[in-house]
């Protein structure tokens, strides 16, 4: 055996595998997409392996709510950013590979930048922008995309964007979710997870990724497995053997205005903005920072009689609900003076 493949001894004897297949792994390039309660076990597993180059993209740092599912990360790293620490802890775990952080957040300007290097991606995220966007970006390129998602005590694993037998590529998530209203879906700092099933789906996520690189086994390619962590019970839903969507150009990444913790605190401070909790009836008795207690279902009717001439600051549990809302703010009010708390009351109590 190649002296170089000695860590790798217990894969190369499995039936089908051999160093021919070790040197896939090693000439494989793999991006992952969120390093965080997904894309931290995946990364581990894939770097483990001895995938020949894995990048690591995410804007993030590391906060203490990450720590329980987030396994990569200690309670000393908080504050630093994900994608550079999880590259240097991943590089002392296999040196013999290369790792290559991508810090920052990816758009509809530079997706395509970012994946070109890559042969398959790993989507880690958790947000439905990011998600959508690499879904149609690797249809455009042709890339295979290994999907994953988690919430409470459920998992999803899914292989997009596969040829077929007959040439043809596979369905992509747009088959599955041609449009979501992502403002009405909590992630997982809003509506909970346990922590296991992050590295249960996560390692999923790794298995289709080696399953796909070494040409073993049969990949979750037109099937979506729905693994419930109560129960341990699993079961495959079949969506078809090729792709009914027609994806041709990107969506186009939306910004919207945002307001840090330091700046809303010295805004409260002079009383010179005003404050909406966008959160349930519920969130709201349990915590809040004070504000009008406006629920999202009631917003938009709402928003109509803000004052424009004050700065408003809408919050939520993470920021994601306030920023979807703010999007649709703007897109129907352009000239509305409003703003989301960027981390939610998650970055309040954290800073």
């Amino acid at each position: 055996m190649n002296p170089d493949f000695l860590r790798y001894s217990c894969q190369i004897a499995l039936p089908g595998f051999s160093e021919k297949t070790q040197n896939l792994l090693q000439n494989a390039r793999v991006l992952v997409v969120g390093a965080g309660g997904l894309g931290c076990p995946a990364a581990q597993y894939l770097a483990a392996a001895g995938v020949g180059i894995l990048g690591i993209a995410d804007f993030d740092v590391v906060s203490i709510s990450n720590l329980h599912r987030q396994v990569l990360y200690t309670p000393l790293d908080a504050g630093k950013k994900k994608a550079v620490l999880a590259c240097a802890k991943l590089q002392l775990q296999n040196p013999d590979i290369k790792l290559v952080p991508h810090d920052t957040r990816i758009t509809s300007q530079n997706v395509m930048d970012v994946i070109a290097d890559y042969d398959i991606i790993v989507d880690g995220t958790d947000n439905f922008d990011t998600r959508y966007l690499l879904n149609d970006a690797a249809v455009i390129t042709g890339k295979p995309l290994v999907y994953g998602a988690i919430y409470q005590y459920e998992g999803q694993v899914a292989v997009w964007n596969l040829v077929n037998e007959y040439g043809v590529r596979t369905p992509n998530y747009r088959d599955l979710f041609p449009k979501v209203d992502a403002v009405q879906i909590p992630n997982c700092a809003e509506g909970g997870v346990i922590p296991t099933l992050a590295g249960i789906i996560g390692c999923m996520q790794a298995n289709e990724v080696i399953k796909y690189i070494t040409k073993t086994g049969e990949p979750l390619a037109g099937k979506v497995l729905i693994f419930d962590a109560q129960t341990l019970q699993s079961r495959i839903i079949k969506i078809g053997d090729i792709t009914n969507t027609h994806i041709t150009r990107l969506m186009e990444t939306v910004n919207f205005p945002t307001i840090s913790v330091a700046d809303l605190k010295k805004g409260l401070a002079e009383n010179s903005l005003e404050l909406i909790d966008i959160r349930t009836d519920k969130e709201r008795e349990d915590f809040n920072i004070g504000g009008i207690h406006v629920p999202l279902d009631q917003l938009y009717s709402f928003i109509a009689n803000v004052n424009k001439d004050v700065k408003t600051v809408l919050y939520c549990a993470s920021g994601k609900r306030s920023g979807e809302a703010i999007k649709s703010i703007k897109k129907n009010f352009p000239d509305a003076n409003v703003f989301s708390l960027d981390g939610g009351l998650k970055a309040w109590i954290e800073g």
